[in-house]
């Protein structure tokens, strides 16, 4: 389990030999783990970036196990750093993206065209699905509609019979709608990858990186959108999605809580966006929840803090180091 924090399959039997035989030198390591001197060296040495190993002040010339319980929530703590760093990032880049999306939208040029009606739109996926020869990648923030799916599925399937690689982002609320998993899934099947989180970029298809699709408005994609082919929009698009794709959770695995507090992603978004000042309902749009959804999160939150009130819950949660 210890491979999804970056450590490899040997760093870990050694790491685990020195806590549960800490009077092990180098050689009996490597005969417990299996491993030569010299592996069980490179292995400390990785195990020593990660500060999971520290020299002995016992046994001079050794190395000592740092005890799990602090070791490895320094890794976790730096993880998660990372992340928000990347969730910071990922708000820029959406920034930026608006901006030149909507200045784009202005006028039709040689590079683009603009799209009035859902005819247009569905005809114009539909020949860049048929164009794909490598990737489609694509961003389906909000409520998913049971027709637009099903209209899709057939573009889906010729491209993925063909062995075009097809990366789909959902937010986290999609996992509770029977239609979209359905849909998920048989993507999944089919050899599709499909990953959520409770918040992602604005509704956009990319497809072998060199065509687009974004919604003019991003708030009601119905009103239009903006067939773009210029690469500077794409790559600022790529960046958005790839930012986007690699904080998600891939479809089938469990949203993890925060070991620190208890949060799971969504209840983490969900306060960084009250505490932004969004309301309820702003804030549950962003998610793809309802206002009584968030105001269940929030009593949950409210109980686990002892809070009797959400500005209680706000101080103690940003004293806990939550916000």
């Amino acid at each position: 389990m210890l491979e999804v924090l970056g450590l490899t399959a040997g760093a870990v039997a050694v790491y685990r030999s020195m806590l549960d035989h800490p009077r092990f030198d180098l050689a009996e390591i490597a005969v417990h783990c299996g491993l030569s001197q010299v592996e069980v060296h490179e292995h400390l040495d990785e195990l020593s970036r990660l500060t999971l190993v520290r020299v002995s002040a016992e046994r001079p010339g050794q190395m000592r196990a740092v005890s799990p319980e602090i070791g490895l929530a320094d890794v976790l703590a730096d993880q998660e750093a990372e992340l928000a760093a990347r969730q910071a990032r990922l708000a820029a880049s959406r920034a930026a993206v608006t901006r030149m999306v909507a200045e784009r939208a202005e006028h039709r040029s040689t590079h683009g065209e603009r799209l009035t009606g859902m005819d247009a739109i569905h005809n114009c996926l539909e020949q860049m699905g048929r164009s794909a020869t490598t990737e489609v990648l694509s961003s389906q923030p909000g409520e998913q509609r049971p027709d637009d799916l099903d209209a899709s599925r057939p573009a889906d399937a010729e491209a993925l019979n063909r062995g075009i690689a097809i990366r789909t982002l959902y937010q986290d609320s999609t996992r509770n709608q029977p239609h979209v998993t359905t849909y998920a899934q048989w993507l999944l099947s089919q050899g599709g990858e499909v990953r959520t989180a409770p918040t992602i970029p604005q509704r956009l298809v990319v497809v072998d990186r060199v065509q687009g699709l974004v919604p003019i408005d991003p708030t009601d994609n119905r009103k239009g959108a903006l067939h773009v082919t210029e690469p500077g929009i794409l790559a600022a698009l790529l960046d958005f999605f790839e930012q986007a794709w690699n904080a998600a959770v891939p479809l089938g695995a469990t949203t993890p809580e925060d070991p620190r507090t208890g949060l799971t992603a969504t209840e983490r978004e969900l306060l960084r966006l009250l505490g932004s000042g969004l309301t309820d309902d702003a804030a549950g749009q962003r998610l793809g929840i309802s206002s009584r959804t968030v105001g269940r999160h929030m009593a949950s939150i409210m109980e686990r803090l002892g809070a009797g009130s959400r500005f209680e819950a706000g101080i103690k949660a940003a004293h806990q180091g939550w916000l």
